[in-house]
């Protein structure tokens, strides 16, 4: 179905913004972005004057709720199957609003002196919220804490970077997308199959998570390095 573009009008991917920051190669390239429901849903939310700071806080909030639902299926393993799926849910909302605060302040012309921190620090929240739910869930709560902290490396490089002078750096192997892509697969299938086939996923998700961050934080080192002495 294609959506009238009269819903939201929006100037082109390359140079769209949150509250004036990444221009350009600086956004993170979403494909979802481009989609018709995407546009149809920043309309809504622009016609009702949405803020996209409030946007982001919502993110955080279905960030913690997601970490709650994995943690509550080791607390309540009676209740373990629809808490997989909450935690399913509530991982691509918080990533819907990832993508809506962005899209709703570029189609309001609105930005915040304080915008870059609600783009930042609720999705780091959010991510350690996750992978230590998640933790729980495996047993293994210093997993979830290893992978909480390589996550957060490669947020911190990629922001240091940028404030070096060099561009944001959203490269994987396990960027935030892969890693939220990862526990909501794996929540999925935790969901509908039986325990037998569940052994041990949890925490290998985790392993895979912390290896390969710390391989994504370790790449986006050596680019901003590189950008930035090719600058100097």
């Amino acid at each position: 179905m294609a959506w009238p573009p009269s819903l939201v009008t929006l100037p082109p991917m390359e140079t769209q913004t949150k509250d004036g920051e990444g221009q350009g190669g600086d956004r993170r390239p979403i494909a979802a972005r481009n989609t018709g429901f995407a546009h149809a849903l920043a309309g809504w939310l622009i016609r009702r004057r949405a803020s996209p700071n409030g946007i982001s806080a919502a993110g955080m909030v279905a960030g913690l709720i997601a970490g709650l639902a994995l943690a509550g299926t080791a607390w309540w393993p009676e209740a373990a199957r629809p808490l997989w799926l909450a935690g399913a849910l509530f991982i691509q909302l918080r990533l819907l609003a990832n993508l809506m605060d962005g899209m709703v302040a570029l189609g309001r012309g609105v930005a915040s002196p304080v915008g870059e921190l609600w783009n930042e620090v609720p999705d780091r929240v959010s991510d350690s919220a996750v992978l230590l739910g998640l933790g729980i869930a495996a047993g293994s709560p210093a997993w979830g804490l290893a992978a909480s902290l390589a996550a957060m490396a490669t947020a911190y490089i990629r922001t240091t970077g940028r404030a070096a002078g060099a561009p944001s750096d959203f490269r994987g192997p396990m960027a935030k997308q892969q890693r939220m892509a990862l526990v909501t697969v794996l929540a999925l299938w935790c969901a509908v199959t039986p325990l037998a086939w569940q052994a041990g996923l949890p925490l290998w998700a985790l392993v895979a998570i912390t290896a390969l961050a710390g391989l994504t934080a370790l790449r986006r080192l050596g680019g901003a390095a590189t950008a930035l002495r090719t600058r100097a």
